[in-house]
């Protein structure tokens, strides 16, 4: 059983910077997912173990980067230019195999999940 764990959380104003991490004991392709009050989970970024290829929502392109360290154990979300509507807790999901470059974008396909990590913006 893998067990992720995710830092980084915080609360900053509308247009600052985060940066969260997650932690697994091996390799997987990885992926970030949000969810605001409210509202259902949401897609933000995946990556492979490898650090290609990435892929990131519409909604934190140009602002979000996903990426990973640690030979592939550790992925981070880089997170700029932050907006009110990225308020949600945020959590860090790992696939053993099941996700692919057609449904990296799927919560079902990964297999681990983080507990979550708070992220708000607010001025």
């Amino acid at each position: 059983q893998e067990h992720l764990v995710e830092s980084g959380g915080d609360t900053v104003q509308p247009g600052g910077s985060l940066r969260l991490s997650c932690t697994a004991s091996e390799r997987y392709a990885a992926a970030w997912f949000r969810q605001a009050p409210g509202k259902e989970r949401e897609f933000v970024a995946a990556i492979t173990w490898r650090g290609s290829p990435r892929y990131h929502a519409p909604s934190v392109r140009g602002r979000f980067t996903i990426s990973t360290g640690n030979a592939g154990k550790t992925i981070y979300l880089q997170m700029n230019n932050l907006k009110p509507e990225d308020t949600a807790i945020y959590y860090c999901a790992a696939s053993s195999g099941s996700a692919t470059t057609s449904n990296y974008d799927r919560a079902g396909v990964y297999d681990y999940w983080g507990p979550g990590t708070q992220v708000t913006v607010s001025s």
